[in-house]
């Protein structure tokens, strides 16, 4: 649970990194795309919803969306997102915030007219009212962009998956609808990155847990000299903060 909590707040960390100018998000074009998704679960008994990257919640979930999963609407917090989210099987929950973040990085360096061609494809596992796992498929896209191209509002669409393998793990791909192509988030594939031989070291050694005064003391080095190789892993990795980089790096085979 420790690992899934880091990896959550490794998520919300990561959306701090999004700044945006309220008084240029034009708000009242959520209750439009929150009638045209509702209409779209009625139809297709499907569960919808809009994720804000400006307020970092779920702001709209369609009336059925617990009906996916048995749950009644009277149910308390039916529509808080922690319902749902506490919901979601501990082991997917943490490759669905790990996948989450690398698929906003790969979005992020998209130009505006790409990130609105990509949706992200998940499967996991969440608990219905039957204290049972069933397996959903949800597919997540940009629905607006700010006036600076950032991704501002994504939309979701949630359907009980034809693939009931309870014991089967999350899998997530980004897929760009416009041209097919597939990027997988499954592959156990290194990072296109270049860490030196020393910052793979430190970040190792960060990962053990060890300070900076402790890897300098190691290592017979400054502390001014990790700090160093601290930040340019950092920056290669695209990383917030050693948290994040040694998750990205471990995921990825760059570390151990």
């Amino acid at each position: 649970m420790s690992e899934q909590n880091n990896l959550l707040e490794v998520f919300f960390s990561y959306l701090s990194r999004y700044h945006f100018t309220e008084a240029d998000l034009d708000y009242s074009s959520i209750t439009r795309h929150a009638d045209m998704l509702q209409r779209l679960s009625e139809i297709g008994n499907s569960g919808t919803g809009i994720f804000d990257l400006n307020k970092k919640q779920i702001v709209f979930y369609s009336s059925n969306f617990g009906n996916l999963l048995g749950y009644s609407r009277q149910v308390d917090n039916l529509n808080n997102q922690q319902f749902f989210a506490g919901r979601i099987h501990p082991d997917d929950a943490v490759k669905c915030s790990l996948n989450g973040v690398s698929i906003l990085k790969l979005l992020s360096n998209m130009p505006a007219s790409e990130k609105l061609n990509h949706k992200m494809v998940t499967e996991y596992r969440m608990l219905n009212a039957e204290n049972r796992y069933v397996r959903l498929i949800e597919q997540y896209q940009v629905l607006e962009l700010d006036a600076r191209g950032q991704i501002w509002l994504m939309f979701n669409i949630v359907d009980v998956s034809p693939n009931q393998n309870e014991y089967e793990e999350t899998t997530s791909k980004l897929l760009n609808f416009r041209t097919g192509h597939i990027i997988s988030m499954d592959e156990d594939v290194k990072l296109q990155v270049e860490l030196t031989n020393r910052e793979i070291e430190i970040l190792q050694l960060v990962k053990d847990g060890l300070l900076s005064k402790e890897i300098s003391d190691k290592l017979s080095i400054s502390v001014h000299t990790v700090n160093t190789h601290r930040q340019r892993f950092l920056e290669k990795l695209g990383a917030n903060n050693s948290m994040e980089a040694v998750i990205f790096a471990s995921k990825y085979g760059l570390i151990a």
